[in-house]
């Protein structure tokens, strides 16, 4: 497949990664497409990739998820933008579990924000992919201005060749599904309700801290996050699991400034409760998992105070792994 290049792996297969439409190789088509900023790839993103998947197979064709990066928020109000819930490499990653043939990322700049509906339709689903049928959800716009819709779409599908298929808003306990709410729940610490809407963990992929003066092995059981541009959860203590060469650690983490100790410092702050050796060094990827708030962040009157109340905290995840294991 010539042009591509990119690619990223699941599961033993390597999905196409297309950064441009240049980059999708002549007869690529016909395919069966979705549209989105898919940031989290949550379950509403999932049920509507799905649905791309089994037409794509019942019609002999590819199935393709169009993305954009950066997230139009932060061009056109980066004052605004939210956090992400996915950086870039990670949603390509949970964009490939779904099953899907390639990815097409949209560099979304001036020009692309400019583009009217119609010649979005027919440059890049017409001409670029030979799309044959097309997924979204409800509340779909796009075009210059966000002019279109989706019955706009349905008309430029009857124009161009290709089928628009409108999926209904996912629920889950009653709350609807989407990457606005999930980021407020986490914004908001409730890591537990974001995991039922994502179908999975909360989870932050990142480094260790550097100049902590850490070599090759992790021998003592306490970890620092590098800084880390998206989204973290609400200042306080949650149960976590910690992802370090391949190994899953049972982990209680601190987000927040630990303000007990006099000069408040930022830190993501894990403290591995089953800890044995591992190799690692600053460059090793960490992939932190937040599975439950225990509680908010506090001053403690003393570092002892704050030592017994850790105590209760490592009490409190032993159980609630016990729990669930």
């Amino acid at each position: 497949m010539s042009g591509a290049g990119a690619s990223v792996a699941h599961g033993g297969r390597r999905v196409p990664v297309f950064r441009s439409l240049a980059e999708i190789p002549t007869g690529f088509g016909p395919t069966v497409a979705a549209i989105g900023n898919f940031d989290g790839v949550h379950l509403g993103h999932r049920e509507i990739l799905s649905a791309v998947v089994a037409e794509a197979r019942a019609v002999d064709a590819r199935a393709v998820a169009i993305t954009f990066e950066p997230h139009p928020e932060h061009f056109l109000r980066p004052e605004q933008a939210p956090q992400l819930l996915t950086p870039l490499a990670e949603r390509l990653r949970l964009l490939s579990s779904t099953g899907i043939d390639a990815v097409l990322v949209l560099s979304f700049d001036a020009a692309l924000a400019r583009l009217a509906a119609r010649d979005f339709a027919r440059t890049i689903l017409k001409d670029a992919l030979a799309l044959r049928g097309l997924h979204e959800g409800h509340n779909f716009r796009f075009g210059h201005g966000a002019e279109a819709g989706v019955r706009e779409l349905a008309l430029l599908g009857s124009e161009f060749g290709f089928g628009v298929h409108v999926h209904d808003a996912v629920r889950v306990r009653g709350m609807e599904v989407s990457s606005s709410a999930i980021r407020a729940l986490v914004a908001a610490g409730d890591v537990r309700r974001a995991r039922w809407m994502l179908g999975r963990p909360f989870a932050v992929l990142s480094t260790q801290s550097r100049g902590r003066g850490i070599g090759t092995r992790l021998l003592v059981p306490t970890v620092n996050m590098a800084p880390y541009p998206g989204l973290l959860p609400a200042f306080g203590v949650y149960v976590t699991r910690l992802k370090l060469n391949g190994i899953r650690f049972q982990a209680v983490t601190n987000v927040g400034n630990r303000p007990t100790f006099g000069d408040a410092s930022f830190a993501v702050e894990s403290h591995i409760l089953n800890f044995e050796p591992v190799e690692m060094d600053e460059t090793t990827p960490i992939e932190l998992e937040f599975l439950l708030r225990l509680r908010g962040e506090q001053q403690w009157s003393s570092p002892d105070a704050l030592k017994a109340q850790i105590l209760k905290d490592v009490a409190r995840a032993n159980r609630y792994f016990r729990l669930t294991k």
